[in-house]
């Protein structure tokens, strides 16, 4: 008898736990950049080379493009074409349906930096034409730029 009330109960627990309400997941979109998960990052004066600085897309599956507006703001102790240069041509990244990621490319020029002035070279996430988040959701938007610092 105490086997069979056992028994009724745990089925009974096992059709209340079914029931359960599930919770929605987390579906809101948002644009972000880091580099291994940092948003504040050093680079070398001495570095010679190419680097892409990804944008990410956080979504659901999109069917129409997606414009980003960015701009890169160089510190007063850096300067284009001398320590640095935007691959990139023009100061936006277009998503197109089922693109997460998008590069944002940096020439780094061997170059002796300024002690004492401002080495920092700023990617800022400015925009998008659907108002789509700008960095990790919070009222921080954390990742919605990324800050090098050249030493």
């Amino acid at each position: 008898m105490k086997n069979i009330l056992f028994l009724m109960s745990f089925i009974s627990l096992l059709f209340l736990a079914c029931n359960k309400e599930l919770e929605t997941p987390y579906d809101h979109p948002f644009f972000y950049i880091h580099q291994n998960n940092v948003s504040e990052i050093t680079v070398q004066a001495n570095r010679n080379e190419s680097v892409d600085y990804k944008v990410y897309f956080s979504t659901k599956t999109q069917f129409e493009a997606i414009e980003l507006d960015y701009e890169v703001v160089a510190g007063e102790g850096l300067k284009a074409g001398v320590d640095f240069e935007v691959v990139n041509t023009g100061s936006s990244l277009l998503f197109k349906p089922g693109v997460v990621e998008m590069p944002i490319k940096i020439r780094w020029i061997n170059h002796p930096i300024e002690e004492g002035k401002d080495n920092t070279l700023t990617i800022r996430l400015l925009r998008s034409d659907k108002n789509i988040t700008l960095g990790l959701p919070g009222p921080d938007h954390k990742q919605s730029s990324l800050k090098i610092t050249k030493i």
